[in-house]
């Protein structure tokens, strides 16, 4: 079975051409069939970074932690996903967007995903003990949001919330990495992560809604229905305001603005296109989302390079 038989996934990955043919369960069980996630991952990182060069006297992010953080999005992504999946394993398989992967179909074992997850962890662990003491217990807390995440869907109407609560955790870590504390302006970009992610991830449970419907899993999406655009607006909203608050905090420079604006712009036009009824188009927009986090980051780089 290739990598296009998740239908969200992308259907040439080098990796896919690069390894052989038993490893590639392996390699969409972490998801690295689907780069979209450590990118939406990473992003909150990466503007954390931004915003905290002016505070420690530079203008530019170390490129130091943006790799350490960006190969730790990548494996913690991957960890996570996988015991998401081994939480999961038999509602995937009642859902039609999720039945082929390789836990739900019985490609990959338990055991076997087990060990892929710890695996990856301790990779994730290595990374983290290069970072400063403060980082490394931000780090370790986040595991309680890791952990929980994949029993929300069971229980609440907002399992998209607890997404945002520990996908966007490493707006803290990253400013704590490079400036040994944490300010405002990491608070405030938490923050509008969190809002970030209730937007997009709604806009992707949508592909899902039918079925989790029918067994009976809870999502943003099912609770606004063809309310979405409305919800949409108010989450960008908010998004927007706290990015604004937290460049303010940071004393960013004028530079801020222009990309600030098409930031906007950006989101926009997602809720302007948003069909709730099309998956198609729910996909292309949930993926559009790397172009927002790269205009923010852009964004926040400028305006600490004009602070």
């Amino acid at each position: 079975m290739n990598a296009a038989s998740t239908p969200d996934a992308l259907p040439e990955n080098w990796l896919f051409r690069l390894l052989p043919v038993p490893a590639h369960p392996f390699l969409r069980l972490a998801r690295l069939d689907r780069p979209i996630g450590s990118w939406l991952l990473v992003w909150p990182c990466w503007w954390s970074l931004a915003i905290a060069a002016p505070a420690t006297g530079g203008d530019w992010p170390s490129l130091w932690l943006m790799a350490l953080f960006g190969l730790g999005a990548i494996v913690m992504r991957g960890a996570g996903c996988t015991y998401n999946d081994i939480v999961d394993k038999d509602l995937d398989a009642q859902v039609e967007r999720t039945k082929n992967r390789p836990l739900a179909s019985g490609q990959v074992t338990v055991p076997q995903a087990w060990r892929l997850a710890i695996g990856l962890a301790l990779v994730g662990l290595i990374i983290l003990l290069m970072l400063n003491a403060l980082a490394i217990w931000l780090g370790v807390a986040s595991l309680v949001l890791v952990v929980i995440y994949p029993f929300m869907k069971r229980i609440t109407f907002w399992p998209q919330l607890f997404l945002g609560l520990a996908f966007n955790w490493g707006a803290l870590m990253a400013y704590a990495a490079e400036t040994g504390t944490l300010a405002a302006p990491a608070i405030l970009l938490y923050l509008a992560g969190i809002a970030w992610t209730l937007g997009y991830d709604t806009i992707y449970a949508h592909q899902d809604k039918d079925d989790d419907a029918l067994i009976g899993v809870k999502s943003t999406a099912l609770k606004f229905g063809p309310r979405t655009a409305q919800w949409l607006f108010w989450f960008y909203a908010a998004m927007l305001l706290l990015l604004w608050l937290a460049a303010k905090q940071a004393g960013l420079g004028w530079g801020f603005g222009p990309l600030f604006i098409a930031a906007a712009a950006h989101l926009l036009w997602q809720i302007v296109s948003l069909d709730t009824e099309d998956q198609a188009v729910c996909l292309t927009l949930f993926r559009a989302n790397r172009q927002t986090g790269g205009l923010v980051f852009l964004a926040l780089l400028a305006g600490s390079l004009t602070a």
